[in-house]
């Protein structure tokens, strides 16, 4: 069995440099690779660009990246929690590539399983179309989409084990899921690490196959981007 764990954060993102395409799992604050976005805060790596659903927030999750001007372009479906985002995108200082979501998810899909590009109808007729081949099936238009390229998919995961299985919890699956295996090398941290073979293989979501190194998290925050709570009656 191969062992693909590793030390710490420090050992799984050690090969990771400037000018570099790393898609990161998560959607909004939830299911975020908080370990790794933090160690490449303190890399202080510089013209990255980034996929992934959204930035997180102006202090937490990829707004951290922001906050250092690490990032040079955003591939993104959704940016309206932070505003650091929006100021960069709007001075000119961010290069930002709007995707609708769920072609965001099949580009990042089509990666993984070796899909070179597909045709979609999400987007026609709007400025993600401009450029971009268009077919018609079934008497409606379609866009031809390219899968993602790029150098490192970091995500994170529940639990996994020594081999690289994950198992995810509740809709911290999101994006996780399907950037698992879509870049060259896919680092997953997880809560909890355990030996090949603890996991039921009927609860497996993401195989061993598509993640190259594999460490246990911590001191995770799991913050809760838009609390919404009950007045008292």
């Amino acid at each position: 069995m191969i062992n693909k764990r590793v030390a710490n954060v420090e050992v799984a993102l050690q090969d990771i440099t400037d000018n570099v395409t790393i898609m990161l799992g998560g959607f909004g604050l939830c299911g975020i690779p908080e370990n790794s976005i933090n160690e490449l805060v303190k890399k202080n790596i510089s013209g990255l660009t980034c996929i992934s659903n959204n930035a997180g927030v102006d202090d937490f999750g990829l707004g951290l990246l922001l906050k250092k001007r690490q990032i040079k372009k955003m591939i993104s479906s959704y940016v309206g929690e932070n505003a650091e985002f929006e100021r960069q995108m709007l001075s000119g200082e961010l290069d930002v590539e709007l995707t609708p979501q769920g072609t965001l998810a099949e580009k990042c899909r089509a990666a993984q399983v070796g899909i070179p590009a597909f045709f979609t109808p999400a987007g026609y007729g709007t400025e993600v179309a401009e450029g971009k081949e268009v077919r018609v099936f079934n008497g409606k238009p379609h866009i031809l989409e390219h899968a993602f390229d790029a150098d490192f998919a970091i995500v994170k995961a529940w639990k996994g084990d020594e081999a690289g299985n994950l198992i995810f919890k509740g809709t911290a699956r999101n994006f996780n899921a399907c950037m698992a295996g879509a870049a060259r090398i896919t680092i997953a941290e997880v809560e909890e690490l355990v030996p090949a073979g603890q996991l039921d293989p009927n609860e497996i979501h993401v195989p061993g196959i598509f993640v190259k190194r594999i460490f246990q998290g911590e001191k995770y925050e799991k913050r809760i981007e838009q609390r919404t709570v009950r007045s008292k009656s």
